[in-house]
C-alpha cells in the first residue's frame, strides 16, 4: 500500500486521571477553543476542584490524556439522589474517537458511585453532537432553559437520565472498549 495514513487514537489509549490544580490552565485553553462565548472561570475550575477531594466530596473531574496531551476532561457534581453533569468536552482532533462516551461513561459510574437516582445536564440547543451522544446513553430531553449560556443568550436542552446504574443496550456504558 502506497501512502500512509495517520491512524486515529482508541479512546482506550487515552489515559483518564482525577483533574488536579496544574491541569487548570490546559483546561482552560480547550475550553476557551471549544466553548469562546461561554468559557468557564479559572475561578470556576478552582471551586469545583475544592469540592470534589476530601471526607463527603460531591463532585467528580476528569481529565484524559492522550501521549502526554490533554485530549478531554469532564465534570459531574451530586446532591442526595441527582447529579448534574457540569461539562465534558473532547478536543477537536479526538472527536469521532469515542473519547466522549468514555468519559460520559465516567461519569454516570461516579453518579453510581455517589448513589444518584438520576443524572441531569444541560446542553446548548444548537449542540446536536453532544445531544446525539446523551441520547445513545438514555438521557431524555425534558425541558428548556431560556437564554441559559451568556453572553451569545443560548438556551439550554435539559436532559435526564434516570437511574444512571442501569446499562442501555447499544451503548458504550458498561465497557471499556469504545470504538
Amino acid at each position: 500500500m502506497t501512502g500512509s495514513t495517520e491512524p486515529v487514537t482508541s479512546p482506550v489509549d487515552a489515559e483518564l486521571r482525577e483533574m488536579r490544580w496544574w491541569d487548570i490552565d490546559p483546561v482552560l485553553r480547550m475550553e476557551r477553543e471549544l466553548f469562546p462565548e461561554d468559557a468557564w472561570s479559572r475561578g470556576m475550575f478552582w471551586s469545583e476542584l475544592a469540592h470534589a477531594r476530601g471526607p463527603g466530596a460531591s463532585r467528580r473531574y476528569l481529565v484524559a490524556e492522550v501521549d502526554g496531551r490533554l485530549a478531554g476532561y469532564a465534570g459531574l457534581v451530586s446532591s442526595g439522589e441527582q447529579a448534574d453533569v457540569q461539562t465534558i468536552a473532547v478536543a477537536r482532533d479526538h472527536w469521532g474517537t469515542g473519547l466522549g462516551a468514555r468519559l460520559l461513561t465516567e461519569l454516570l459510574r461516579a453518579a453510581t458511585d455517589f448513589e444518584c437516582a438520576e443524572v441531569l445536564l444541560e446542553c446548548r440547543v444548537d449542540n446536536t453532537r453532544a445531544q446525539r451522544l446523551y441520547e445513545r446513553f438514555g438521557f431524555e430531553p425534558i425541558g428548556f432553559r431560556r437564554g441559559y449560556y451568556q453572553p451569545g443568550n443560548v438556551d439550554a436542552l435539559v436532559m435526564r437520565l434516570t437511574d444512571p446504574s442501569t446499562p442501555v443496550p447499544g451503548t458504550e456504558r458498561g465497557t471499556d472498549n469504545h470504538g
